[in-house]
């Protein structure tokens, strides 16, 4: 440490640098993490159901690797060209409605990157609802921060955030 006078200025504005550094990057952590999960959670709040897509048969609209967001509504007020999502076997499909048939409770579909239209209709039981957004390349993202080894690194990762907070305080009271 310097006794000048230009020694105690530099180690001032150190002093208030390093906490300030510590603060933003921990801010910029946790809201990475809120940022991370705040749409998946608001859709769900909403009664919405959130997939990530795995295949290309609605490309280039809604490319591999987006996200959609499903929100239930009656079978009967989908209308021609709005893409929808069903249960197929154990699988969420989203594809493009073609026709609505009210009278037989079906649907005629169509992947935006097929030729033909899917060879069986949908029932209207099948139907899990309407896709309302999606967002492209979220949902290789969303897949890992689910997973449990994706979940343990968000954790540690808000951690390491928070912790970076605390320093900024203790080194604020230090000084």
């Amino acid at each position: 440490m310097s006794n000048s006078p230009e020694g105690h200025k530099a180690d001032k504005r150190g002093g208030k640098l390093v906490p300030a550094l510590c603060n933003i990057f921990g801010i910029l952590i946790l809201l990475s993490v809120i940022l991370l999960y705040l749409p998946v959670t608001a859709a769900k709040l909403n009664g919405n159901e959130v997939y990530n897509v795995v295949s290309g048969s609605m490309e280039p609209e809604i490319p591999v690797g987006s996200v959609i967001c499903v929100e239930p509504v009656p079978p009967e007020t989908i209308a021609e060209e709005e893409v929808i999502a069903f249960h197929s076997g154990s699988s969420v499909i989203a594809h493009r409605v073609v026709k609505n048939r009210v009278g037989e409770g079906e649907f005629i579909t169509k992947g935006d990157a097929n030729e033909e239209n899917d060879v069986s209709p949908v029932k209207y039981a099948e139907l899990v609802g309407r896709v309302s957004w999606h967002c492209p390349m979220v949902g290789g993202l969303l897949e890992v921060s689910t997973s449990t080894v994706g979940k343990v690194y968000i954790v540690c990762f808000a951690a390491c955030g928070a912790m970076l907070n605390m320093l900024a305080g203790r080194l604020r009271a230090n000084r």
